[in-house]
């Protein structure tokens, strides 16, 4: 089983699309396309799966990445916010009727970024300490979605750092992914339950959801502007792009007198894929590849 990309050019050059239950990096500097290309990978899941995919925003600064504006534009998708601050009522939770939100933004923003070198020893650690306590709407957020057939995800706002271990946004993701993406979901709904647990342990079961159907893309910032500049950097970076199951470069490229954007797949493992570099544009619909 594939997933789309909701580009039918990128499909192609992956071999048929991204595999399931695996993590795909789209890198690129600001500005390049990578958020058209998300909410793409989120709306192709109404198609494929019956449900489009859900967004997961960690941008800090002030400066929004227009997910919902897009998704407006692109599709006459309209995105319905979920609640950030505390984890929804939990008694109608399995309500089929309810909606859990087709995007979380996961900070307030401060305009300004939140890495360690950044940020002073007592602001670093009111970050950390607001990330713990937005967790369980976070978790409420991705378990209710999930149960309701959500198979995609898209996690975008992570800015460029020297050090993985100085980004707060980095450490929110790694707990995402492994603690609620890559978990079975009898154990995700015991982190949201918890003490109650046992009250919801029948609507659990009959909800149970396979998730090694579930596909993340993740959307990250780099420092390189260059096509070649990326297609020059280690794949081995970080447990970010170490531990990726694909990695997809967006970067400008020279044509002449003329600067273009330009993609190249630089890792797709367990899938042949094409390792040409493709021009694209930025349309009103989104990415087109020439």
């Amino acid at each position: 089983m594939r997933l789309s990309t909701g580009i039918p050019a990128l499909d192609e050059l992956l071999g048929g699309g991204l595999l399931q239950g695996r993590l795909t990096v789209v890198v690129g500097a600001t500005g390049i396309g990578k958020t058209q290309l998300g909410v793409q990978f989120a709306h192709a899941g109404r198609s494929q799966e019956g449900h489009a995919g859900i967004i997961f925003d960690m941008t800090a600064r002030g400066d929004s990445q227009s997910h919902d504006e897009y998704a407006r534009r692109m599709f006459d998708w309209l995105l319905t916010p979920a609640m950030a601050v505390a984890a929804p009522p939990l008694d109608d939770f399995f309500n089929p009727h309810r909606r859990h939100g087709d995007f979380l933004h996961a900070f307030n923003r401060r305009g300004k970024r939140v890495t360690r070198n950044d940020l002073d020893f007592d602001a670093w650690h009111e970050w950390r300490a607001e990330v713990t306590a937005r967790l369980n709407a976070t978790i409420a957020f991705f378990y209710g979605n999930f149960v309701q057939g959500t198979r995609r995800v898209v996690i975008d706002g992570v800015e460029p750092v020297g050090r993985p271990s100085d980004s707060i946004q980095l450490e929110l993701f790694d707990y995402v992914y492994h603690q609620i993406l890559r978990k079975d979901a009898d154990w995700v709904a015991r982190d949201l339950f918890r003490e109650r647990f046992s009250t919801f342990a029948d609507q659990v079961a009959k909800s149970h959801y396979d998730h090694e159907q579930i596909g993340c893309l993740l959307l990250y910032t780099s420092a390189e502007a260059m096509l070649d500049d990326l297609i020059r950097r280690p794949l081995d970076e970080g447990d970010v792009l170490a531990n990726a199951n694909t990695i997809i470069q967006l970067g400008k490229i020279r044509d002449g007198q003329r600067v273009r954007r330009a993609l190249h797949v630089a890792k797709h493992r367990g899938s042949a894929a094409s390792h040409d570099i493709v021009p694209y544009e930025i349309t009103t619909h989104g990415l087109q590849l020439a």
